[in-house]
């Protein structure tokens, strides 16, 4: 009798185990899901059938946003975007990536807008959408630049590059 109580109570610690991950998973997926919908939303273009790349380079980095298929609309919507984005982050306005990620200060940012004199923001249309090219000489403003890129990386779950 003892032998089977130990042998179910071993056998439901796996589904136990399991039903704990996957609600964990339905939370994370719904805030992606959601992360996803409030770029659609800043960003003009459907997130799904977009793709981020956030590069990390020695002078800072670059921003990379492209239709995975063809839309001209969708590829004008991204130019545009990444020349708001551009003109913004010159300013010191990171409000975009605030609301997008739902937080008042993604990584990086606090250094970014202190530093804002020294950064230089290029935007520069690519095949299906743009890039912002982010530029630096100030290794402070680097590390800055390179933890906003890898949180985005993380967030919008792009892997790495």
């Amino acid at each position: 009798m003892i032998a089977e109580r130990l042998l179910i109570g071993l056998l439901l610690i796996p589904v136990v185990g399991c039903s704990n991950g996957d609600s964990g998973r339905a939370r994370s997926d719904s805030s992606f899901a959601a992360l996803q919908q409030r770029g659609e939303t800043a960003m003009g273009v459907n997130q799904y059938t977009s793709q981020h790349v956030f590069e990390q380079l020695p002078t800072g980095g670059r921003i990379v946003l492209q239709r995975k298929e063809s839309d001209s609309v969708g590829e004008a919507a991204i130019r545009a975007h990444m020349r708001t984005i551009a003109s913004a982050f010159t300013s010191g306005d990171f409000a975009v990536p605030g609301f997008v990620h739902a937080m008042s200060d993604v990584p990086g940012t606090a250094v970014m807008k202190q530093l804002k004199a020294e950064i230089n923001y290029t935007p520069q249309d690519l095949p299906g959408g743009a890039e912002v090219v982010i530029a630096t000489k100030n290794p402070q403003a680097v590390s800055a630049i390179h933890d906003f890129l890898a949180f985005q990386r993380m967030d919008h779950r792009t892997g790495a590059h």
